[in-house]
């Protein structure tokens, strides 16, 4: 009888045994299926399409892919054993839940639930979202994936979703919400342009919480040449060089300029009518280079993960630092001093956006973004980016991140809406930005290295 039950009880036991090795190995597989980059770029291009179609302006965007993407790679981390928690890293951010010891979970889809959840909740189209996870959620099922695990993965991408929300809470954007900038109508300080003339694009930016800067102050620009009429001051020479250009494009330079256009509301006016064009942001097109790139090399899962929240980091901490420049300076646009003292009638190629000239922003985050692109896919990347194609852009081709930067900040002073000031100590600022992002929000366990621009 003894004999018998030690049998059964062994019996049992390697069956369970087997049936546990069987779930791992099961796991496995499907984990591998789930851990295609591809349903993350998708879900990061869903997120792009419902940002220009609420008309988020530039640093708010930039607010919401950040979050966004820190909630994805969150829940990313425990299923990959060579990437760390950016909780502790990151200013006022602690890490997030751990799921639950002895149970499986499939990781990349906790992860792009998660910032699917998170891009929900701080955007407006909530329609766009139910469209997309009406089918999206059940390629992980055609996966393979076991009903239960999918359940627990999808709960913890939740947790983390609301631990990052949590997070988003306290870094003072509602505070800043309905705050308007009095136009001072000193000599030399920015009014608003035509044709909208619209009210001066988020004046308090500089309160909200960075990610990785210590402040918004900490990397400052040089003061900008100071407003004066005299024909020989920088003011005046700088000035100067945005009429003459302006007057003067070649095709080439008004097709680099229109390439970096980004602005998200273009008013248009025809006679009495007007209507506005609506198209991406500059953080949106700087991680669509991302999305690019990844799908050039094959880059894997969880690389794309991380180059998104680094690059998302970098979007934002760049805008934090050059509002709080712009709304210091407050600098008059080219456009208002040429208009008033110089023609008339001269207009800028690209519509001036509505917001202090110093420093350049999209010089700023763009060599930013291109420090923390150079590091996770390598600074000698050659890529075509037809990223805004559709919306009439064209498509260009870079040897480097770094070109591409360079290239989107002489756009500005091309378009007739920057003076090379601007550019130039906007260009410098980001790159400072970026590298700054790269030593402290550190991804990898073997610590990130940062490729310093020469």
């Amino acid at each position: 009888m003894l004999k018998k039950s030690f049998l059964f009880i062994s019996i049992a036991v390697i069956g369970l045994s087997l049936n546990a090795c069987k779930s791992k190995s099961n796991a496995k597989i499907y984990n591998a299926k789930a851990a295609d980059p591809e349903l993350y770029h998708q879900s990061v291009e869903l997120l792009t399409e419902v940002i220009i179609h609420d008309i988020f302006k530039p640093p708010v965007a930039a607010r919401i892919y950040a979050y966004s993407t820190l909630a994805g790679y969150e829940a990313m981390v425990p299923g990959f054993p060579e990437y760390e928690s950016l909780g502790g890293k990151l200013k006022g951010f602690t890490e997030a839940p751990k799921p639950e010891k002895g149970l499986d979970y499939c990781f990349p889809l906790a992860s792009t639930r998660a910032f699917l959840k998170v891009a929900r909740t701080l955007t407006f189209s909530g329609n766009f979202f139910d469209d997309y996870e009406k089918t999206f959620f059940k390629k992980y099922e055609d996966m393979g994936v076991p009903e239960d695990v999918m359940e627990r993965s999808m709960a913890y991408g939740d947790s983390v979703a609301a631990h990052v929300m949590r997070y988003s809470g306290k870094d003072k954007y509602k505070q800043t919400r309905g705050i308007r900038f009095t136009v001072t109508n000193l000599p030399g300080t920015w009014v608003p342009t035509p044709p909208a003339y619209a009210d001066a694009c988020e004046p308090e930016w500089n309160k909200i919480r960075a990610f990785a800067l210590d402040s918004a102050g900490q990397f400052p620009p040089p003061p900008p040449p100071m407003y004066n009429h005299d024909k020989k001051s920088a003011f005046w020479k700088e000035t100067n060089e945005v009429y003459e250009l302006g007057k003067n494009l070649t095709e080439e330079q008004k097709r680099i300029a229109w390439f970096w256009d980004d602005n998200p509301f273009v008013m248009n006016v025809m006679g009495h009518v007007m209507f506005a064009n609506k198209k991406m942001t500059p953080g949106g097109h700087w991680l669509a280079i991302h999305t690019t790139v990844s799908r050039k090399t094959k880059a894997s899962f969880e690389k794309s993960v991380e180059g998104y929240v680094l690059g998302s980091i970098a979007l934002l901490d760049g805008f934090i630092s050059c509002w709080r420049e712009k709304y210091r300076s407050i600098k008059v646009r080219p456009e208002t001093v040429i208009n008033a003292e110089v023609d008339p009638k001269w207009q800028p190629f690209l519509q001036t956006p509505p917001f202090p000239e110093y420093t350049s922003g999209h010089s700023t985050i763009s060599a930013a973004a291109a420090e923390v692109f150079s590091f996770v896919h390598g600074d000698k990347v050659a890529f075509t980016d037809s990223t805004e194609y559709k919306h009439g852009h064209g498509v260009m081709s870079f040897s480097s991140f770094r070109e591409a930067a360079l290239m989107a900040s002489v756009s500005r002073l091309y378009g007739g809406i920057h003076y090379w000031s601007g550019c130039d100590e906007g260009n410098k600022c980001g790159i400072k930005i970026g590298q700054e992002v790269l030593r402290v929000a550190q991804t990898r366990k073997k610590k990130n290295t940062v490729a310093v621009n020469k």
